[in-house]
């Protein structure tokens, strides 16, 4: 078998494993440069696992030719400095208390590759290679599961750890992998056990940037009962639509094919994906406390608006990250602008505003083309408000950016006027000239700040 790796990469790996067995080891590939490489996909890093040497034996095996960071004495990992090569001895861990850390862990290198498979989480992940005798090991049959595009736990150990449910989502998502009836019920019976917000942010990390088919992974979240963990999301579920514009269901199945169209967009920058593709997940959360029923019509109305509190509960949840949560929320609350500003053919002002509400234009209309694609069936082509703003944003300027202020606090400085409590609503009023047109210059902008200032 012929892994998927950088060359450099490759090299280093197998050097690795002649030393390992030079020494009377045996190194092997494991988890998901087999998996990516029996699915034809590259992988940028990899990880061994070394059989019959002690942690300690192990690193003065390697020492002389590589740098090495070991991670946890414990754990028995070393990781080569300069190259994206994990190095490891085989541990055994036993459950000593609740959530993902509740673990025992300790190396044992006599330990057999069928056990060490065991302890993994997805049989497609408890695959591994010895690339010296090119021998696939695979007692868990990973390989079968993998064509078979089937998602299955190793082990009844598989309940110990319950971060292994989100992992399961994004992994379902991210390979189209259809849970096994078995590993579905397993996962009803395991609960959060005060998961560390962190790892349960880097799961649905995963999900949105790696996702080929976000919606497989929303309803693995579903059919295993994890959604309720989830009530912004959960209540989605069975909220009704109007079928004119959502001919597709309810808002639960518009989210998902939402998503799907989302991940078919991705630009490929982490920042940038990672705020669209959070914004469209969350962009419908006011629909259910906004929906009624009026002269035999659904609305929602208001639902844009009232989604940013449901939206902030949901990330306030897994991260801290105030600039992120900030730039989802706004997103979520403007995400029928496009629309409205095309259906009123909008002017210069009312884009500049709006650009300088949501810091790109460019993302918001991402979100709204992501919401449009999301109703497959609809009759109506809605891509052409979106397509309209982003034009009309570019030939502004504005697209990537908020309209940067033509007056600036040194101007008022060079003026003459002292730095205080009276700049801040001067270069308010400016800004805001500015952005409704009146001012194009750095001139005008002098002279108005110049009649401010006197009163």
């Amino acid at each position: 078998m012929e892994l998927l790796l950088e060359d450099r990469v490759l090299g280093v790996a197998l050097d690795i494993c002649r030393r390992v067995r030079s020494a009377g080891g045996r190194g092997v590939f494991v988890g998901g440069v087999v998996r990516d490489t029996l699915l034809g996909r590259a992988s940028k890093d990899c990880d061994i696992e070394v059989f019959g040497l002690a942690p300690a034996r192990l690193k003065a095996v390697l020492a002389p030719a590589y740098g090495l960071d070991l991670v946890g004495e414990s754990f028995g990992v070393l990781k080569v400095r300069g190259c994206p090569i994990d190095v490891s001895v085989p541990r055994r861990e036993s459950k000593a208390g609740r959530g993902h850390k509740g673990f025992e862990i300790a190396s044992d290198p006599a330990l057999t590759a069928e056990e060490a498979a065991a302890r993994r989480d997805f049989t497609v992940n408890a695959m591994s290679y010895d690339p010296l005798d090119d021998v696939l090991i695979d007692p868990c049959g990973g390989r079968r599961d993998l064509a078979a595009g089937v998602l299955r736990h190793t082990s009844p150990k598989f309940v110990e750890d319950p971060l292994r449910v989100l992992r399961g989502m994004q992994f379902a998502a991210r390979f189209a992998l259809t849970p096994a009836p078995d590993t579905v019920r397993l996962c009803r019976a395991i609960e959060p056990e005060g998961l560390a917000p962190e790892r349960v942010f880097d799961e649905w990390r995963k999900l949105v940037l790696l996702g080929a088919a976000v919606s497989t992974g929303l309803a693995f979240l579903r059919d295993t009962g994890w959604v309720r963990y989830t009530p912004e999301l959960a209540a989605l579920i069975d909220c009704p639509q109007e079928p004119d514009w959502h001919p597709e269901g309810d808002v639960w199945v518009h989210t998902l094919h939402s998503m799907d169209a989302f991940a078919a967009e991705r630009i490929g920058d982490d920042r940038e994906d990672m705020v669209v593709g959070l914004a469209v997940l969350c962009h419908d959360f006011g629909k259910p406390a906004t929906t009624t029923f009026e002269d035999g019509r659904i609305r929602s109305r208001g639902h844009c608006e009232a989604g940013v509190e449901p939206t902030q509960r949901f990330l306030g949840r897994m991260t801290r990250q105030a600039d992120l949560i900030r730039d989802v929320t706004v997103l979520v609350a403007e995400h029928l602008r496009p629309m409205e500003l095309h259906g009123g053919n909008a002017g210069p002002s009312a884009i500049r505003r709006l650009a300088r509400r949501v810091k790109r234009i460019d993302r918001l209309v991402r979100v709204a083309r992501a919401d449009y694609g999301g109703r497959p069936g609809l009759d109506r082509e809605p891509f052409e408000a979106a397509d309209w703003l982003l034009e009309r944003a570019r030939e502004l300027e504005i697209a990537d950016a908020a309209p940067a202020p033509i007056v600036m606090g040194r101007h008022l400085i060079e003026m003459g006027l002292t730095p205080g409590p009276a700049f801040g609503p001067i270069l308010e009023a400016c800004y805001e000239a500015q952005l409704g047109g009146d001012i194009a210059t750095l001139e005008e902008g002098l002279d108005l700040a110049r009649r401010l200032a006197r009163g």
